[in-house]
């Protein structure tokens, strides 16, 4: 690692930022960060089975990542989400040798509680022997309850209890006690078992008992951060964004959270719906000038959604290229077809942005 300052290779990356972000239609002066404000800046990685035989966690590509994440982007921190204790517990382990503070957060869904309790108990576990040895690591006991656990909203599995809040198929007084219910016991495993800081990954706009917990945390896809996270702001305790980004097609950022929901899986291959017109230039404005508002408001932490999504392929042909209709900083690209394709992934114009905004509020890993 470089202890001199900023290298020749970390200055030739600051340039080509600053290219990229002309290409994007940023202004490289705007670019430079803020006044530092943000304690950590940083991006989302996900652990996870992948839907093909090779689309999922390797720890070849997990470590390459993370390299990439901690060298090129210039993060000082990483939220590491998903299933697998074993995957959580490496590819934490791996950013901190890569200098990065860690969010750590079981994503387990769609099982008995129970199994997700325990699921995080033994992530917990894993969190603290890394905090032990003087790692700097957040354990998260989760990611938006009434999504993924059952039983707090009507739905067999995530997608349908996503279209029954959307309608409007729920008791919200039902609703807010499960979900009460449901984090006390996540928060009393969490702290069982490790004994850092805790936090949860909630919706902006989730009801939560933030007693429980050190860290207050939001995945945020709104439009109004400064009167949205005024209440959170309010409660003396650090605020992290933990989630915001937005897809890479025009007009994304007015879809949300919502912008994955552009794809129609009942066809084969998949196919974008309607006439989505691909802007890398418009998810890069879009994060940079959000990153710009949370430095502004004086936050804890913010991460970009999301650093890598393997199925989701860039195609030429806008009905099938699945990168439009994903929150990735990286576009993936398969160089073989089929059910298990070899891929790679390339820097977005995102990745670039955001990449110039780190380099220059984030000393050198090693040295923070």
């Amino acid at each position: 690692m470089d202890t001199r300052g900023i290298s020749r290779a970390r200055f030739l990356a600051g340039a080509g930022a600053a290219v990229a972000a002309t290409v994007a239609g940023i202004d490289p002066a705007r670019a430079a960060a803020p006044a530092r404000r943000l304690t950590y800046r940083g991006v989302c990685y996900g652990v996870a089975d992948g839907e093909t035989p090779t689309t999922g966690w390797t720890a070849t590509r997990m470590r390459a990542d993370l390299r990439a994440i901690a060298g090129d982007l210039h993060a000082s921190s990483v939220s590491v989400y998903g299933t697998g204790v074993d995957r959580l517990a490496a590819t934490a382990a791996e950013a901190v040798e890569r200098g990065l503070h860690v969010w750590l957060q079981p994503r387990l869904a769609d099982v008995p509680p129970a199994d997700i309790l325990d699921h995080l108990a033994e992530t917990g576990r894993r969190a603290e022997r890394l905090r032990r040895q003087g790692a700097r690591v957040v354990l998260s006991v989760g990611c938006e309850y009434v999504l993924f656990v059952p039983g707090i909203v009507p739905g067999d599995d995530a997608l349908e209890r996503v279209r029954n809040l959307l309608a409007g198929n729920y008791d919200p007084a039902v609703m807010r006690r499960r979900l009460t219910a449901f984090t006390q016991r996540a928060a009393r495993t969490g702290r069982s078992v490790f004994h850092g800081p805790l936090t949860y990954g909630a919706a902006h706009d989730e009801e939560v008992d933030w007693s429980m917990f050190d860290l207050v945390s939001a995945n945020y896809y709104g439009d109004r951060p400064g009167r949205d996270l005024a209440p959170h702001r309010r409660l003396g305790k650090p605020v992290a964004v933990t989630e915001f980004g937005c897809c890479t097609y025009a007009g994304a950022a007015a879809d949300g959270g919502m912008g994955w929901d552009n794809v129609d899986y009942d066809k084969n291959p998949p196919e974008i719906v309607g006439n989505l017109v691909r802007s890398e230039r418009d998810q890069a404005r879009f994060l940079t000038d959000r990153l710009d508002q949370f430095e502004s408001m004086g936050l804890y932490a913010a991460l970009a959604y999301d650093f890598v999504a393997p199925d989701a392929p860039h195609r030429r042909d806008p009905r099938y290229d699945l990168d439009l209709a994903s929150y990735s900083i990286v576009r993936t690209s398969w160089d073989t077809p089929g059910p298990a394709p070899r891929w790679h992934w390339e820097p977005k114009l995102a990745f670039h942005a955001l990449a110039q905004r780190f380099a220059v509020a984030c000393p050198p890993a090693g040295r923070r």
